[in-house]
Formats: structure tokens, sequence, C-alpha cells
């Protein structure tokens, strides 16, 4: 019979120098999806910016046929200053890899300077008609407000009516739902900072005016169908708020099958926040980031858009940051528990319990 000591180091030696057990990775999604151009990304073919796919993979001195109209979108989303509207080429040149460069930075892409497949991805999805930036917008972390920092000028707390144009409705959308999406976005809001928001009949009457327009409806802003703009408001005090009649609007995905169809309330909420002065933040978790996939919902308020609304209101006394940061502590508790819970963690404590009973044998 071995010694005991013997024991405990041939135990302590199969320890050392057992086969290497790897633990199995957390499984990832990759970003690019296996497909062979941008526009697969949505499987989509009657949306706006569908034909931004050819665009793929160009770089400054490229020439596509077309690329005016990229240079465009740039334009108006506030990343490239244009004078000559005749006389836009097709060319990549140098101000539209700045254009692209400002544009990868604002949204949290890979700054290549390139069209790369996620830079592509993220120009053909439907978004807010609200520009991204511009010179004059002001910047404090990451929420961004828009020139001169607007707000509603009324004593804190303030009450703001809104109601809906009885003319400017959705015929598949009853009202009681329309209502309904309505009071949940505003009441997202209001529970943060010190404004209360009440719904009235008198459409002339109300602060903040609600309607779904189609094409040009004569505020300089033209909607542009399917998947394109999905809506777009104004900075205060003007109140309004208008959406694309031409999307497929959807208060319930069980209901709305759609492969097109785009959450009302999200894009409800996120144009509020411009209503009360909230500019497009760079954070992708923000309701203030400035696109939405379709059947995608995006609703609860992010710490980013809470400070930048409550640095201009002030916060709602019954509101605590505390209760927002819950979900994020348990989430890190969970994501430490499958650490400690992997199958080298398994084994290593087995087989130094292994060792200690060894070792107490043997005393």
């Amino acid at each position: 019979m071995l010694p005991c000591y013997l024991y405990t180091f041939l135990v302590t030696f199969l320890l050392l120098n057992s086969p290497c057990i790897a633990s199995r990775p957390i499984p990832e999604f990759s970003q690019t999806p296996p497909a062979t151009s941008a526009s697969n990304y949505y499987n989509i073919n009657n949306y706006t910016w569908r034909n931004f796919n050819i665009f793929l993979n160009a770089r400054r001195g490229s020439h596509v046929s077309g690329m005016s109209q990229l240079k465009r979108y740039f334009h108006h989303f506030g990343y490239l200053p244009l004078r000559d509207f005749d006389n836009i080429t097709d060319t990549f040149d140098v101000p539209l890899e700045s254009a692209v460069f400002r544009y990868q930075a604002k949204l949290g892409l890979p700054i290549t300077g390139e069209l790369d497949f996620n830079t592509v991805s993220q120009l053909m999805a439907p978004r807010c008609g609200v520009p991204d930036t511009g010179h004059k917008l002001h910047v404090s972390r990451n929420y961004v407000y828009f020139p001169g920092k607007p707000r509603w000028g009324r004593d804190i707390p303030m009450n703001l009516t809104y109601a809906f144009s009885p003319e400017n409705l959705i015929s598949y959308l009853k009202i009681s739902d329309l209502q309904e999406v309505f009071k949940r976005a505003f009441s997202r809001w209001e529970s943060v900072i010190p404004v209360s928001f009440i719904e009235i009949s008198d459409y002339s009457y109300a602060d903040i005016k609600i309607g779904f327009y189609n094409g040009d409806h004569g505020d300089g802003e033209p909607f542009d169908g399917i998947l394109g703009v999905l809506a777009h408001s104004f900075s205060p005090e003007s109140g309004k708020f208008h959406l694309d009649a031409a999307e497929t609007w959807a208060v319930d995905f069980e209901s709305e099958k759609s492969k097109v169809a785009v959450d009302l309330e999200s894009v409800a909420v996120h144009e509020i926040g411009h209503l009360l002065g909230l500019a497009h933040s760079s954070v992708k978790e923000a309701v203030m980031y400035p696109s939405l996939k379709p059947r995608k919902k995006k609703v609860d308020l992010s710490v980013d858009d809470i400070q930048g609304v409550q640095a201009l209101y002030g916060s709602n006394p019954n509101y605590t940051l505390g209760s927002l940061l819950e979900s994020d502590i348990s989430t890190n508790q969970a994501v430490r528990l499958r650490i400690t819970s992997s199958p080298w963690a398994t084994l290593t404590t087995t087989l130094l319990t292994l060792i200690y009973i060894l070792l107490s044998f043997c005393m």
C-alpha cells in the first residue's frame, strides 16, 4: 500500500497535468450575417434605401452610378455640406469619406471610412427624419440637444397637452389603440421628469399635435415611403409630431404579421424625446438612437436618455436612478454565476476536494 503522501502527490500530479478542458464559449451572433449583399440583411425588396446595397465596399476613389443620391442622404442627415445640388458627382471623394467617418463615429460603427457591410446596413435601416448632427448642435456627453438647447419654457411642474389630428389618422388603427399606445409612450418620459402629458380632444389648442401624413405634407420634410424616414418631430416649442402614413404601423406584433411592420410605441417614445428637446444620441441602447429596424421594439429609456432629459427639466420627485440599474446588476451577477459554473471550475473543485479528503485520511 502506498504511503499517504504518494496518494496526495499522485492526485496533485493528475490535477496539474490533466488534458486541457476548454470551457465552452458563450455563443455570439456575428454582426455580419452570411449574405452576399446588405439588402439581404432585411430580405425586403420594397423599401426606400434598398438600392444602397450597390455601394457595398466602395471607398475613396470609387465611382458608382447613383452615389450622388447617397451624398444627398448624408447631406439631409447633417454629415455632408452641399451647395451645388445640380452638379453632385457619383465619385467617392474626400468630402464623402469625411462624412462616412463622421457617420460611423456618431452611430457607433467601426470607423473605416469605407462603405463596409455594417455601414451600408445601417444606412439602409429605417430611421427618424431628424438630422443626426450639425455644427450648432449642443453636445453633452452622449446625449445631444438642438441648437440653443431649447426646452418648454413653463413653470415646473408643467402640463403639456396633446391631441390627434382628426383628418390625418390611419384607418386600420382603432382610436382606442392609438390612445393607449401614446399614453404609454408619454408616461415613460413623465415618469422621469416633472412633466405631465394630458390628452385633449381639441386639436387646434393642443401643445403637441400628432398626425399621419403621406409624402409632401407642407412642412418642408416630405415623407419617402415604406421603411425610409418613419417619422419626424420638431424641437420645443413647435409641438409638431408627424408619422409617415405609408408605413405599416403595429400596436401588437402578434396581430400584425407584416415583415415591414414598425412598432408605433417605439417611434412615439423616440419622437417625444425630440419634442422635449433631445436630439439623436450615439448610444445604441438609447431610445434617442436614430434608427429602428422593422418588427423591433425599443421603448425603455436608457440612462443616457434619462440624464439628457433631466438636465433640461429636472427629475420627477418619485424617480430614482437605482431602480433602472437593478436590472444591470442582476445581469452582471448572472454572468459571474455562469463563469464560475464552467466545466473547468467544476473539475477543479472536485479534484481539490479529493486532495482534501486524502490529506484528512492520512492525518
